[in-house]
């Protein structure tokens, strides 16, 4: 079976790998206090521009999710995202869990406009009944979303200053945000991510580490106790310095772009089969997530000798599906899969 369901099925870059032996029995302060967090987090913000930001590693993408929403909000306040968003869909309600509603706004593409937000914040201050109901004060995005899609740099920009304009902070879920920045003609950088965010992350776990993520926060009142609410959200390491090896070694050599990078000349392999196949898309993309429509016949066949992620019927006889490239992906198994699709596809 060759597996094109997600992009963390295997373990971790050979480079990290190597970092996490070469450094295996050395002693270090805990909890992300020792040094290779600290020389991790400073190339972060010279990548971002941003040496006034604070860096912080985590576990998992749940984790940061759940802590920088809980940091920026208080009781009464909520996370506005799309109806599709990670927070509202894959997480187990654990934002929710901490007391805070995630408050979801309709979206075919993943992706919430900066009027929707507008929308939405001044329809609550106009209703007469706005201290019972849960207050907006946080956007929630991915970029690139479940769907694939990105945020232009005039959407980003519309958006931050949206936020900023109405009291709101703006919250970036990076979990694959290498294979975003890397995807051919867009228009956005770390630097602009890190000037138009409040808060975002860089995603370790599905860009080559084993596992973790990188909190970047840019807005010195999200900042104040941050390290408090990590460890109370269970996102902090004892051995935290496995996570600032990763983090030092994919910030080394342009490494955690590159791989990306691989990625998405996969995927984009993938799709111009698609596309000379005639094949349609549930969401148009250009990173490392492909979404076409096949048959029910078509996939039963495809599934006999490859793994991938079921989206939605889209008629009586099709489906939408996901194919996922990764950094670890190989040309033999991509031409395997492009192979198959031209036998099964008439």
């Amino acid at each position: 079976m060759i597996y094109f369901n997600n992009d963390y099925s295997e373990g971790c870059h050979q480079k990290v790998l190597e970092a996490l032996i070469r450094t295996n029995m050395e002693q270090t302060l805990g909890y992300g206090e020792d040094e290779y967090c600290a020389a991790a987090a400073a190339k972060i913000k010279t990548l971002c521009g941003r040496e006034d930001a604070a860096v912080h590693f985590l576990v998992g993408g749940t984790q940061a999710n759940l802590t920088v929403i809980d940091a920026a909000l208080r009781p009464h306040q909520g996370a506005l995202c799309p109806v599709g968003g990670h927070i509202n869909v894959h997480e187990t309600g654990a934002v929710e869990a901490t007391g805070h509603k995630v408050l979801t706004v309709p979206s075919d593409d993943g992706k919430i406009t900066a009027e929707q937000v507008r929308s939405v914040v001044m329809a609550h201050r106009a209703d007469s009944s706005f201290e019972h109901m849960v207050q907006p004060k946080l956007v929630y995005i991915s970029n690139p979303t479940e769907y694939g899609t990105l945020y232009s740099l005039s959407e980003l920009t519309a958006l931050s200053e949206t936020c900023h304009e109405l009291g709101l902070y703006l919250f970036l879920d990076g979990a694959r945000l290498g294979y975003g920045l890397m995807a051919a003609g867009y228009d956005v950088t770390m630097q602009d991510i890190a000037r138009l965010c409040d808060v975002f992350y860089i995603g370790g776990t599905k860009v080559g580490a084993l596992f973790g993520e990188a909190v970047v926060i840019t807005n010195s009142v999200l900042k104040e106790d941050f390290r408090y609410l990590i460890k109370q959200h269970g996102g902090m390491l004892a051995k935290g310095r496995l996570l600032g090896v990763q983090f030092d070694a994919l910030m080394t050599d342009n490494l955690y772009f590159d791989i990306a990078l691989h990625a998405v000349h996969l995927a984009d392999k993938i799709r111009e089969t698609c596309e000379e196949l005639g094949v349609s898309y549930l969401v148009p993309g250009i990173t490392n997530q492909i979404f076409p429509i096949f048959s029910d016949d078509v996939l039963a066949e495809l599934s006999k000798d490859f793994c991938f992620t079921e989206m939605e019927r889209v008629s009586p006889t099709h489906r939408a599906i996901r194919f996922c490239t990764s950094w670890a992906t190989t040309q033999e198994n991509v031409d395997a899969l492009c192979d198959a699709l031209k036998n099964l596809v008439k």
